[in-house]
């Protein structure tokens, strides 16, 4: 299960899997009047000018420093607009994956980053720091190795395809091991070596009842 951490621009930290400000809403009058004032209001709106974005790359660029201090990858960084607010979405990941409190410990960091820097303007934002869900596609040599066991699906490229000699559009089998070159599938009790330029984004699957061997057994054995 991915945690997740959210700050807001005030600085009021709100941590939890989907933690979030609560936000109230001004009631409406039943009067004509009233009715009047929500029309004035809706061209009021629909006049402003849209919130402006600031730049993701630039964004990356600043934030993804502090990620890589804490032994961890920046997969993502993402800002979108909720009304007058922003919204930024940040999606850290590491070997092993990473725990709520390395959420948490990152999403304080990155504030602070961003309280010292003028990327993201002076409206209001809140800051959302996760790690990537099982629907994340492995499109990085170390996506697929952070699957290693799991059972993935990922379209072949006509050039894969035309080799296999059997035109199909992709390839399912569970991950057996992987490099910087490519990655090894078991396919049916077949392994099968692909590069990554075979084959497109990678989605693991879901799975039910299967479990993986514990250090203990594989000891043992």
């Amino acid at each position: 299960m991915n945690g997740g951490s959210r700050h807001d621009s005030r600085g009021q930290a709100q941590s939890g899997t989907r933690g979030g400000a609560t936000r109230g809403r001004a009631s409406r009058s039943t009067s004509a009047r009233g009715a009047g004032s929500r029309n004035a209001e809706d061209r009021s709106a629909a006049a402003r000018p849209p919130v402006s974005l600031p730049d993701a790359d630039r964004l990356t660029r600043l934030l993804e420093p502090v990620i890589r201090a804490m032994g961890l990858d920046l997969e993502s960084v993402r800002v979108t607009a909720a009304g007058r607010r922003r919204l930024l979405r940040v999606i850290v990941d590491g070997e092993g994956g990473v725990s709520l409190d390395t959420i948490a410990l990152a999403s304080r960091e990155l504030s602070a980053r961003l309280d010292g820097a003028t990327v993201m303007g002076e409206l209001p934002y809140t800051l959302e720091v996760s790690s990537p869900g099982v629907d994340r596609p492995l499109t990085e040599p170390r996506h697929w190795r952070r699957a290693v066991g799991r059972l993935v699906a990922a379209p072949l490229t006509s050039q894969a395809g035309s080799q296999a000699g059997n035109g199909a559009a992709q390839v399912e089998g569970r991950i057996a091991g992987s490099n910087d070159q490519g990655v090894t599938l078991d396919c049916d009790g077949v392994l099968r070596e692909y590069a990554y330029g075979e084959l497109g984004p990678g989605r693991v699957q879901i799975e039910f009842g299967h479990l993986e061997p514990d250090e203990d057994e594989l000891e043992e054995d």
